[in-house]
């Protein structure tokens, strides 16, 4: 079996395990336990220029390889053309984003310099799979330095209609990158029909046919077993007795605009104002570890958000009940199964999302025996897969609040018939099949280059 390159924005940190891992790493857990592999990226430090040779670190059949951001490049090529331009664009959002020629100069640069770091290291029978949008131009960088490994591109993220991702300057130029690599991966058969139609628009028929829908997926069986452990725990067992019996609403989120934060908050407020049964009966618990915090949109965010919890509370609370806790820290991951388990319903509402594992994990977590409701956006990947959820519009937060009630409301039999058919989804299609069906696909369908 040749060696797999994953290749992506940041690597994760060596020590980090199950517990404190990002998404990709668990998603990509499977493929880099099964052969020798390499991770190469940005190790998350800045630095007075960017590194022309990585750091490496072997563990096992691992090995990480870093390099570090020069200070311009960061601001650039991550905050300024990833986040700030491509970022909103790709989730439909062309009135948030910021564009500047220098940012997309930074972004080129970067690219060229992860190529040029990354192609010495390659062995001419390596597997090479780039990761999301930061390094769109990265396979046509490695081609052009006369790399001619097999290479997989995977977006993580949505991509959207043509007529939206044509409002992107430069647009063209990172479509025409894509053209460099031999399969490219996307998390629904949406995407994947935007991104050919923007491909055959701009010219590029002929790298349609690379594009095709894989689904990312989670450790199914690991996380259903993590929030049974930490079901009674400490942690855990300190919520259930704040609860006094009241049923618990969660939803775990970074702080980011395309979550649909603000409307979901409105949304409990209207199930309140409008459903006066359930006061003082249901808590909402909202997790949004403060993301990107030296960027003005996302401060202006998390001012907004304190308000309207802060308007809330004060509007509805008892002496003894609070609607809505809102933690703006990392909760563990292990710690969030436990809660996503004692939860009656899981509130996924982004305004738009490639996936949202997330809705996997609440579904994961779940006891058989007395399920949990998945209240889901309409909007999010996840909803295409979960069809036992009841979906809204995350636009609308009466819809929201309807959803709330019909899950408050909902009986126990429909309860544990909508989890089973999302239980068998997840359980069906894991994170192992996901990296074993990109890398088949890559892998079967794509001799390297002569």
């Amino acid at each position: 079996m040749s060696r797999l390159v994953l290749v992506a924005n940041r690597v994760p940190d060596p020590g980090e395990r199950g517990a404190t891992a990002g998404g990709l790493a668990v998603a990509l857990k499977d493929a880099v336990t099964r052969r020798d592999a390499v991770w190469f990226g940005w190790s998350g430090a800045t630095a007075e220029a960017t590194s022309a040779t990585p750091r490496e670190a072997v563990h096992g059949r691992l090995t990480y390889a870093t390099i570090d951001l020069g200070a311009a490049d960061y601001r650039q090529y991550y905050q300024g053309f990833s986040n700030g331009a491509l970022w909103p664009v790709l989730h439909y959002r062309l009135g948030v984003a910021r564009f500047d020629r220098e940012d997309w100069i930074g972004y080129r640069r970067v690219n060229a310099a992860f190529a040029a770091a990354l192609a010495p290291m390659l062995r001419a029978d390596d597997t090479v799979w780039i990761h999301d949008f930061h390094l769109f131009s990265l396979a046509a960088e490695l081609r052009a330095l006369g790399c001619k490994q097999r290479i997989g591109f995977f977006l993580h993220v949505p991509f959207p209609p043509r007529q939206v991702f044509a409002g992107l300057p430069h647009a063209q130029s990172i479509l025409e990158a894509l053209a460099a690599a031999d399969v490219i991966g996307v998390q629904t058969g949406d995407d994947a029909g935007n991104l050919r139609d923007a491909l055959v628009a701009i010219g590029q028929a002929e790298t349609a046919p690379k594009v095709h829908a894989f689904p990312i997926a989670i450790d199914t069986a690991g996380f259903a077993t993590l929030a049974a452990r930490r079901f009674r725990t400490k942690e855990v067992d300190r919520l259930r007795l704040s609860l006094a019996g009241r049923a618990l609403a969660i939803g775990v989120d970074r702080l980011d605009y395309t979550k649909g934060l603000p409307q979901r908050i409105a949304g409990f407020g209207k199930l309140l104002e409008r459903f006066p049964r359930h006061r003082a009966k249901v808590t909402f618990l909202q997790v949004a570890p403060v993301s990107r915090g030296d960027v003005a949109q996302y401060r202006a965010l998390r001012r907004e958000l304190d308000e309207m919890v802060g308007r809330i509370n004060g509007q509805y609370a008892e002496p003894d009940w609070g609607p809505i806790r809102y933690i703006t820290r990392a909760v563990a991951r292990p710690t969030i199964a436990g809660y996503m388990r004692l939860a009656r319903i899981g509130l996924v509402t982004p305004l738009r999302d490639g996936m949202n594992l997330v809705a996997k994990e609440y579904v994961a977590a779940q006891d058989a025996e007395d399920p949990g409701v998945l209240v889901l956006s309409r909007f999010a990947g996840a909803a295409l897969e979960l069809d036992g959820a009841v979906l809204v519009n995350p636009l609308d937060a009466d819809d929201i609040a309807d959803g709330l009630d019909i899950a408050l409301s909902m009986p126990a039999e429909e309860r544990g018939a909508r989890w089973q058919r999302m239980a068998a989804a997840v359980r069906s299609n894991t994170a192992a099949t996901w990296c074993r069906d990109f890398l088949a696909a890559l892998e079967d369908g794509a001799a390297a280059r002569d």
